[in-house]
């Protein structure tokens, strides 16, 4: 799929891990029963090897989502960041500076050690060179799952 404005086009993946790492908030789409998407905001954390984007998230053991996944892997993700509002009074025009990428891939749900991987690269995504403690005990009530991302694209509007 070609993008409209191949001049705000991310081609270089590290452009585009540099803008992932800037985002607070990843939002999934997984295919509900009814046909429509479910969409969730979720707080996530990441990996890249040998080009290889892995993204990480967690939730409570049961629900709608937990459910979902289970059903059908599929998922894609959207994350956004450095909003900036742009008016220009003198020509009554508006726009919006940002910096986006969105993707898509499969979920699995993660077990031992690599569930214990995962939420330190949660944490670490919030704590930058810090390695955040988090307490053991919250992990058999937690589930955690990995997204490979199989294709993603980002997308920068500058500011004027």
């Amino acid at each position: 799929m070609n993008m409209r404005r191949s001049d705000r086009e991310l081609t270089d993946l590290e452009d585009i891990l540099d803008v992932m790492r800037k985002c607070d908030v990843c939002r999934i789409a997984l295919n509900d029963e009814d046909g429509f998407p479910y969409i969730l905001p979720l707080n996530f954390g990441m990996t890249c090897k040998n080009g290889q984007i892995e993204l990480f998230f967690h939730s409570a053991t049961e629900g709608h989502k937990i459910d979902l996944i289970k059903n059908d892997n599929r998922a894609s993700f959207e994350m956004d960041c450095d909003h900036t509002l742009q008016y220009f009074e003198d020509k009554g025009y508006c726009t919006f500076a940002y910096e986006s990428v969105i993707g898509k891939g499969h979920i699995t749900i993660l077990e031992g050690d690599d569930k214990v991987t995962a939420l330190q690269e949660l944490m670490d995504h919030y704590h930058t060179g810090k390695h955040a403690y988090f307490n053991p005990a919250a992990i058999p009530r937690t589930t955690v799952y990995k997204l490979t991302v199989e294709s993603v694209t980002g997308k920068r509007k500058k500011k004027k």
